[in-house]
């Protein structure tokens, strides 16, 4: 399983000091969405040239227009694009279509999906390279969620699946065991006050 690390930050200069602390324990780096709308795609191109060698996630997610907006982010260096799973198929089907001339991947965010195994199987047919389980930080807030409805909904799809809201040193293993790609973390990394062995912790922890 792949350790992503989401970088939730404002600024570039924040993302690559994050990014050269962390790189060494994890495999993709994540331009969170409020980066991208902060520093716009040079922050795209900023941590590509810096980490050639990570898989560079730019996390757009994107409900129309699918073809540009992939476009415009593997041009600027991004190697998978995050398109939302309420987005139309033709707005996944125009962003996979970028994906191919490019030889990149498009990466399907079932945030807000009502029933996600079901449209995971949908939007993988369409050509997405896999989905993301994915609770953002304001469902994780709400009363009654719970970290193993992700897990549950992942083993369910029967398809490639990263999971994304609440990652940590301990719920990672339970991640890995519910047979997830990538296991996507952020502020189990970014907030700590060392990142470099936040990071290496979560390696450690995937076994």
């Amino acid at each position: 399983m792949k350790l992503q690390f989401a970088m939730d930050t404002l600024s570039t200069e924040s993302a690559l000091k994050l990014a050269e602390a962390a790189a060494p324990h994890v495999d993709i780096l994540e331009l969170g969405t409020p980066l991208i709308k902060s520093e716009g795609l040079s922050a795209i191109t900023a941590v590509k040239q810096a980490h050639p060698d990570k898989i560079v996630f730019a996390d757009l997610k994107t409900m129309d227009a699918g073809e540009l907006e992939a476009e415009i982010a593997f041009s600027a260096g991004a190697d998978l694009v995050s398109v939302l799973g309420t987005a139309g198929d033709s707005t996944i089907s125009g962003a996979v279509k970028a994906a191919k001339k490019h030889g990149k991947g498009i990466v399907v965010d079932l945030i807000g999906v009502a029933d996600k195994p079901a449209r995971a199987k949908e939007v993988v047919a369409l050509g997405a390279e896999f989905v993301e389980m994915h609770a953002g930080l304001d469902e994780q807030a709400e009363a009654g969620f719970t970290f193993e409805t992700l897990l549950r909904d992942g083993e369910a799809s029967g398809v490639p699946f990263s999971v994304a809201g609440g990652v940590n040193a301990a719920s990672i293993a339970s991640v890995r065991d519910a047979g997830a790609r990538i296991a996507v973390a952020g502020s189990a990394i970014y907030s700590a006050e060392n990142v470099g062995e936040a990071a290496a912790r979560l390696r450690a922890a995937i076994g």
